[in-house]
């Protein structure tokens, strides 16, 4: 009877010791904070670059974003764009951008362009295969208008896709309007 006692106590215990393992989980990729998106855009061949920002340094807090806009676009020009992403919670301030561009098929920026602006977007740079990733564009500004311009940066979306919100799908890092105008 001891024997048996013994036989189903070592038993248990084996069960319990291998039912702990000491592997490690799995690390949770925590979403960065995004406190600043500045968007340069240059002419190509000289002229006035343009500076969009948004900049919201309590994050979800209670004070909206400070949105500027550095002045006007000239019409019928071709800029040079590039988007710099940062966490201005951290000092000095964390580059984002960097970890965007080197988890390049993860993410993605959408131009959404206002239907009374005259304007188009195209990519720039591309992920490892080829897809969209727009950190870099060209922004061609037409004809005189005002209208609207939303940077959206996705993550965990579906690559390739038809370059609209809609179809990608994922999860939206940072979006932010800005109101333009093309002189």
């Amino acid at each position: 009877m001891k024997t048996i006692k013994f036989l189903s106590l070592f038993a248990l215990s084996g069960l319990v010791l291998t039912s702990c393992s000491d592997d490690d989980p799995e690390p949770v990729n925590e979403e960065e904070v995004i406190t600043t998106m500045t968007i340069n855009l240059v002419p190509q061949g000289g002229g006035t670059a343009v500076r969009l920002q948004s900049r919201d340094l309590d994050g979800d807090g209670p004070e909206p974003p400070v949105i500027t806009v550095s002045g006007n676009f000239s019409a019928r020009t071709v800029y040079d764009g590039s988007i710099v992403l940062l966490n201005e919670t951290e000092t000095p301030p964390e580059n984002i951008t960097v970890e965007v561009e080197e988890e390049a098929d993860e993410h993605q920026f959408f131009y959404t362009i206002g239907a009374s602006l005259s304007a188009q977007t195209d990519y720039s740079n591309v992920d490892g295969n080829g897809n969209p990733l727009g950190t870099e564009f060209t922004f061609s500004a037409g004809d005189e208008s005002t209208g609207q311009i939303t940077f959206t940066l996705r993550h965990d979306l579906k690559k390739p896709n038809d370059g609209t919100l809609a179809d990608a799908g994922g999860e939206t890092d940072i979006a932010q309007t800005f109101d333009v105008a093309i002189e």
